[in-house]
């Protein structure tokens, strides 16, 4: 098990490249399944969810070839098995995303319960549902325990997400592209990575109309066919580094940032005395910020709060809360999604901040408080960054262990941050 070693209290400057977005390269890696002709994708992010990813799709018979330069290409010409390997679909949450088109390329699939964060309850309701619209079946074996899914044909339907689910929201595109007819979406989760998986499959043949919005319109096509598309920017690694130079009170420049998606993180940021400057696809993060939470009116204390995008996303909450610790004021920070999100607060506490676990679902952050350095757990992949931005403002030397967790979303980030000065050593 690795484990960071860090030194805190280093200003972070300089040039970073974020890698391409992790919840964008897991569906479209599923979405390739659709096409027997080969697809390529530019600016993969090598990380251990595709990877893992990666390892599905070639047990089921597609073929993975790396060109370099984080760029493959996959063609599923032969589908040999439709049961996927227990031990790989438990490791991440992703493996529920095959459901949609393996059963819509062969007819049927098994599919043990996906793994993934433990950040609260996952439900599946809302994959099924929507999936039983299209015409197929899912039943659960409970001494397989295995999902079955299975179709005889896919017709297209006026379906109703009973959640605005990213992962449903991906599923039913998938399924419903090869679908007889027309499907339309309604209640759809638009996030970035959504928008580029339904760009990806319009140029693959697909066609998706209203791309961006919470209702999606889908003309069936009998094939899809072959091509290539580059994965955009992941804007949780964005929103990381704009952290760590805030609160290590550094400046620097995040290069092809996406930041056409930032504007309502941007805006949260700045409640929190935060602000950043757009330089075309670059950002920059000036070191002076002025680092006071803005109260509401009447000086109430502000509430952050996760909604479905284009609010401010839940990923991002424990990267948000470790900039509050480093900002003058009171905040409350509030993820209705995930009852587990705020756990990790109990770490920070340890390390010096001022925080007030509310409930599972709120807390309470008052600041600036002096962070000291601490030997803690990465708990998830999210949690697992805000503690390495809190070691990275705390005075002396950190360890944060289990941070193979962290390298399931981030692509080498120890390297990242020591390019930009930090003191990170990762041990076996």
């Amino acid at each position: 098990m690795d484990k960071f070693i860090i030194q805190g209290g280093i200003p972070l400057n300089g040039e970073i490249t974020p890698s391409g977005n992790k919840n964008s390269a897991l569906p479209m890696l599923a979405a390739c399944i659709l096409t027997e002709e080969p697809v390529v994708l530019h600016n993969v992010p090598e990380i251990i969810d595709v990877m893992t990813m990666r390892d599905l799709l070639k047990s089921i018979g597609v073929k993975v070839t790396h060109l370099g330069n984080h760029s493959w290409e996959l063609h599923a010409k032969n589908i040999k098995d439709t049961s996927l390997d227990p031990s790989l679909s438990r490791n991440i949450r992703a493996s529920i995303l095959l459901a949609g088109p393996v059963t819509a390329r062969t007819g049927q699939l098994k599919l043990p319960p996906p793994g993934g964060d433990v950040i609260g309850r996952r439900r599946l309701d809302t994959h099924i549902l929507a999936l039983q619209a299209l015409g197929i079946k899912t039943t659960y074996n409970k001494e397989e325990k295995l999902f079955h899914f299975s179709r005889s044909t896919l017709t297209g339907a006026d379906i109703l997400l009973d959640e605005a689910s990213v992962t449903a929201t991906e599923n039913v595109v998938m399924a419903a592209v090869t679908a007889k007819g027309k499907t339309i979406i309604r209640n759809a989760a638009s996030e970035p990575h959504i928008q580029e998986v339904c760009l990806l499959l319009n140029s693959l043949g697909a066609k998706i109309s209203q791309i961006g919005s919470n209702t999606l319109h889908i003309e069936g096509v009998s094939t899809l066919g072959g091509g290539e598309f580059t994965i955009g920017p992941d804007y949780m690694e964005v929103i990381s580094y704009v952290g760590a130079a805030v609160v290590t009170g550094g400046e620097i420049t995040i290069k092809k940032a996406g930041p056409e998606y930032l504007s309502m993180i941007e805006q949260v940021f700045k409640r929190l005395g935060v602000a950043w400057v757009v330089r075309g696809e670059d950002i920059f993060v000036p070191a002076k910020q002025s680092q006071v939470i803005k109260p509401d009116f009447r000086g109430a204390i502000p509430e952050i709060s996760v909604m479905p995008w284009p609010a401010f996303p839940s990923d991002l909450m424990s990267v948000a809360i470790v900039v509050a610790t480093q900002s003058k004021g009171n905040v409350l920070f509030h993820d209705w999604m995930y009852e587990g999100r705020m756990f990790f607060t109990d770490k920070l506490t340890s390390m010096g901040a001022q925080i007030v676990l509310c409930d599972p679902h709120r807390c309470i952050v008052n600041g600036p408080s002096e962070l000291f350095s601490g030997n803690v757990d990465s708990p998830d992949i999210r949690a697992g960054l805000a503690l390495v931005l809190a070691a990275l403002a705390a005075e002396g030397e950190s360890v944060i262990r289990n941070v193979g967790q962290i390298d399931r979303g981030y692509e080498r980030i120890d390297e990242k941050l020591r390019s930009l000065g930090a003191k990170v050593v990762r041990e076996t």
